[in-house]
C-alpha cells in the first residue's frame, strides 16, 4: 500500500491521466477515485488543483474524441463492436439513441454521469453527422463539470480522504488486498449483468435467407422497425417496414407472422419488443438476426427515397414561402 501511495504521490497527474483514458475508452477502471485522491493530496501538500482539472479534462476530451471519429467513419458497426467488448448490457445503445435523439448534443453535458452512456453517446454522436465545434463544446462542458466534480470533491473532503489513506496505509498489505477484490467484485457484477440480459433476449431468430423466401412466397409477414424517427430517415428502412412509436398503437393480429428489426447489437432492441408482443398473445413473432446492417451487407434493397423526397418537397415549400414573404412582406428599416 506504501508503494501505491507513492505512485499517487510521485506521479499523480500521470495516474490520473491513464485513468480517464482506460475509463473514458470503455474499460472498466474507475477514474473519479483517482481524481478525487490526487487532489485531496495536492491540497494537503499545498499544491494547486488547476493542473489535475486541466490535465484530466484534456485526457478526456482525447477519449472522447477517438470515439467521436470512430462512430463518424465506422458507425453503427463500432457499437456493435463495443458492446462485444464492453460489460455494459447492449440495451445501453437503444436508450442513448433515444435519448441523444431527444436532445442533441447538448445531451453530451450530463453523458459523463449516466452508466454505460459516456463512449455510446461520443460515438453517436460521430455517427449521427454532429459538427465538430458542436461536439467539442458540449462534450468540453460536460467534461470540465464531470472533472471539476471530483476535484472539489477532493477539496473539500481532503481531511476525510487523508484520513481514509492513513487507515490503508495501517492496513498494509491486507489495504491492496480489499482495493483488489473490491475491482474484481465490481468487475464480476457487471459480467453477469451482461449475462443475465443475454439470456433475457435470447430466442430464435429468422434469418435474412429466410426472411427473403417469406417474402417472395407472400408469407404476409409483417415487417416492425423499432429505431427512431431520425435514425430511420437517416438510414433508411427495409421497404414495407412499419416503424413502431408505441406498442399500443399496434393493430395487428396476435396470430399473424411478425419480424422485428433493429440496428443494434445483438438485435437486443428488437428482442425486447418481441418480448413484449409475446406478453401480449404474438407468438408468430422473431427478431431479425443481424438487423438493419445484415440486410444491407448482403447488397438487399433499402426504401428512403419517400421520406427524403417528402422532406425535401418541406424545405422547398418553406423556402418558397420565405421567399414570397420577403418579396411582398413590409420593409423593415
Amino acid at each position: 500500500m506504501d508503494a501505491l501511495l507513492h505512485i499517487i504521490e510521485t506521479y499523480g497527474l500521470w495516474v490520473v491521466v491513464v485513468c480517464v483514458l482506460l475509463d473514458q475508452g470503455g474499460l472498466p477502471v474507475p477514474s473519479y477515485p483517482p481524481m478525487i485522491i490526487t487532489a485531496a493530496m495536492a491540497v494537503e501538500s499545498h499544491d494547486s488543483v488547476w493542473p489535475i482539472v486541466l490535465v484530466a479534462t484534456l485526457a478526456t476530451l482525447v477519449a472522447d474524441l477517438a470515439w467521436f471519429a470512430g462512430g463518424r467513419k465506422f458507425g453503427a458497426t463500432l457499437l456493435r463492436t463495443m458492446c462485444k467488448l464492453s460489460l455494459s448490457a447492449d440495451s445501453c445503445v437503444g436508450l442513448t439513441r433515444r435519448i441523444y435523439a431527444r436532445w442533441g448534443p447538448p445531451s453530451l453535458i450530463l453523458a459523463k454521469y449516466i452508466p454505460g452512456f459516456a463512449a455510446v453517446s461520443t460515438t453517436l454522436a460521430g455517427e449521427s453527422g454532429t459538427s465538430m465545434k458542436k461536439f467539442i463544446l458540449y462534450d468540453g462542458i460536460g467534461a470540465v463539470l464531470w472533472v471539476a466534480g471530483a476535484v472539489g470533491l477532493g477539496v473539500v473532503f481532503h481531511d476525510a480522504v487523508d484520513a481514509l489513506l492513513t487507515q490503508l496505509d495501517d492496513l498494509g498489505q491486507y489495504a491492496l488486498m480489499l482495493l483488489i477484490a473490491g475491482i474484481v467484485i465490481f468487475v464480476a457484477l457487471k459480467w453477469w449483468q451482461r449475462q443475465r440480459f443475454l439470456g433475457e433476449i435470447s430466442m430464435p431468430r429468422i434469418s435474412i435467407d429466410e426472411l427473403q423466401l417469406l417474402l417472395k412466397t407472400g408469407g404476409g409477414a409483417t415487417i416492425l422497425d423499432v429505431r427512431s424517427a431520425e435514425h430511420r430517415a437517416r438510414s433508411g428502412w427495409i421497404p414495407g417496414a412499419i416503424q413502431v412509436r408505441d406498442i399500443a398503437e399496434l393493430k395487428l393480429d396476435p396470430s399473424a407472422e411478425v419480424i422485428v428489426y433493429c440496428d443494434c447489437p445483438n438485435e437486443a432492441s428488437a428482442a425486447m419488443l418481441v418480448k413484449k408482443l409475446h406478453e401480449r398473445g404474438f407468438m408468430r413473432v422473431r427478431p431479425l438476426a443481424g438487423g438493419l446492417a445484415a440486410w444491407r451487407a448482403r447488397g438487399l434493397p433499402i426504401d428512403q427515397a419517400m421520406e427524403s423526397s417528402l422532406f425535401a418537397e418541406s424545405v422547398n415549400s418553406l423556402t418558397s414561402m420565405a421567399g414570397g414573404a420577403r418579396r411582398y412582406g413590409p420593409e423593415l428599416p
